[in-house]
């Protein structure tokens, strides 16, 4: 870490020591291995130490996400929903710590709890979707030839989120939820000026059942780090959501060699209408398998 680390003055004269808040990667919680470190200042006061994530973590974490990702799309989508609803609920145990950190972070008490408990309510809203969208999203298709022709979704595989900076909790579970609940894997860059509730809610995640890799989390600056998952083949989806026209154009372009999909996300996350599951259908690749139907004639049988 850095030498200069900032500290703060408490109010009996000592000097507080700023706790260092590491990464999330790969169910571990590893330090940057750039050995750089920032101070987050949302109200110009420094609140603590956090990683700045480089070129290396990026692809670490990619690597712990893809690893995972056919284990975690192998899972029952109960066993999805249970997982998903269990995150909600350890959630609900930390809520103090949560706003807290919030307070912290900037925002007032009132806005904080009310950021917490629209989280875990967000959760439980998508555990409860983790084994119906298929049968909102899926069809059996009409062919002009003796065939069955169904459409299934599928998981597209390890997908980067780019969080916001005005959300730190909310923000992150309305797209994290949606993007794991139907296989999928996650690398989420946290926010740049608020991100301590991401790697707290690292912590809620190592203790909900998800399996290590399922969602990871660096801390940093976009500026370092978007060229290189915007350039690496190993990820799927890029979810943006910043309001960062510049930046997400640069991502656009760059994520033209492996075909990724690139979803620019601006949204009031506190209002209920920004929910719903066309959000799972978002990150999956849709599936069409043609079936022959076997031809049964008094003259016999065939295909």
């Amino acid at each position: 870490m850095a030498k200069d680390k900032p500290t703060s003055t408490s109010s009996n004269g000592r000097l507080s020591v700023l706790k260092t808040y590491k990464m999330y990667v790969g169910g571990a919680f590893p330090r940057t291995e750039s050995g750089r470190s920032y101070s987050p200042a949302p109200a110009g006061k420094p609140i603590a130490n956090m990683c700045l994530g480089s070129r290396k973590d990026v692809r670490n974490a990619i690597v712990a996400a893809r690893a995972a990702q056919p284990s975690w799309a192998g899972r029952t989508a109960y066993n999805r929903c249970q997982i998903l609803y269990r995150i909600g609920e350890m959630l609900e145990g930390r809520s103090a710590q949560f706003v807290a950190e919030m307070e912290l972070m900037g925002l007032s008490s009132a806005a904080a709890k009310k950021e917490v408990e629209a989280s875990i309510d967000r959760l439980v809203y998508y555990a409860g979707w983790c084994d119906k969208y298929q049968q909102v999203f899926s069809s059996v298709n009409p062919v002009a030839s003796s065939h069955f022709n169904f459409s299934v979704l599928e998981p597209g595989g390890v997908v980067f989120l780019v969080a916001n900076e005005e959300s730190p909790l909310l923000g992150i579970v309305s797209l994290l939820a949606p993007i794991i609940a139907s296989g999928n894997t996650c690398v989420m860059l946290a926010s740049e000026s608020r991100p301590l509730s991401a790697i707290t809610l690292g912590e809620v995640l190592q203790t909900s059942d998800v399996p290590g890799g399922v969602a990871n989390f660096i801390t940093g600056k976009l500026d370092e780090v978007a060229e290189h998952f915007a350039k690496h083949l190993d990820v799927n989806h890029v979810a943006f959501d910043r309001d960062d026209k510049e930046t997400l154009v640069s991502i656009q372009k760059n994520s033209v060699g492996n075909l990724k999909r690139v979803r620019a996300y601006s949204c009031d996350w506190s209002d209920v209408d920004s929910q719903g599951p066309w959000l799972i259908h978002d990150f999956c690749e849709v599936k069409t398998t043609w079936h022959p139907i076997e031809k049964i004639s008094e003259s016999g049988s065939g295909y």
